[in-house]
């Protein structure tokens, strides 16, 4: 059931990201529904699945410990698979849409990716994996919002996926050329190894026998 929950949550995501970001759509408020669904989606399915909807939080949270290696493969394709059927759903709904791909500077889309992905899995480590925090009610919201942060900032630097899943996902839709994919790819990934990485540096503790 938690690889089903992980496929729903990120084909909402991935599905307001369409529908809000390709014209007609939420204009200048498009990062504030991305970030209020993504928030609700990780309310809905914390308990059941961790609410990652992201291949780069799910390997942050496994290199933090917090994720069975057996999961990491189904989690990550069934979150890409929400992603391209989101995809799919909104080209039907925007089926007369004109869409031009976008056409970022390689090394500022790069860094932007990693950099506001390492926040994200940051953020995510820290709010609803630590033991400092456990139980605490706020770590939808805190998540949410460092998308639509992230949205908001660096949206027009290189699109704002900060997510793998939701890279292939506008990929699919014509919003990001084939050729740019891999810049979403790396970024992502190592911001969420970094992420990981400080986060066992700063919380030794969490991690003595």
């Amino acid at each position: 059931m938690k690889y089903l929950v992980e496929l729903i949550g990120t084909f909402f995501l991935v599905l307001v990201i369409g529908l809000t970001v390709i014209e007609p759509g939420a204009g200048s408020f498009a990062p504030i529904a991305i970030g209020l669904t993504l928030m609700v989606m990780i309310y809905a399915g914390g308990h059941i699945s961790g609410g990652h909807y992201n291949p780069a939080v799910t390997l942050a949270v496994w290199m933090r410990g917090k994720c069975d290696t057996k999961d990491v493969l189904p989690y990550m394709v069934s979150q890409l698979l929400g992603g391209v059927l989101a995809a799919w759903t909104v080209l039907y709904f925007k089926h007369d849409a004109i869409v031009t791909p976008g056409s970022p500077d390689t090394m500022r889309a790069l860094l932007n990716e990693f950099l506001f992905t390492f926040a994200l899995a940051y953020v995510v480590l820290n709010t609803a994996t630590s033991k400092k925090n456990a139980g605490n009610s706020y770590y939808g919201l805190a998540i949410g919002c460092t998308v639509v942060a992230g949205a908001f900032a660096g949206g027009a630097i290189s699109g704002g996926a900060y997510n793998p899943a939701v890279a292939v996902g506008i990929t699919t839709m014509g919003l990001s050329s084939v050729g740019n994919i891999w810049i979403f790819l790396v970024g992502n990934f190592l911001g969420g190894a970094l992420a990981a990485t400080i986060y066992k540096m700063v919380n030794p503790e969490e991690y003595k026998s």
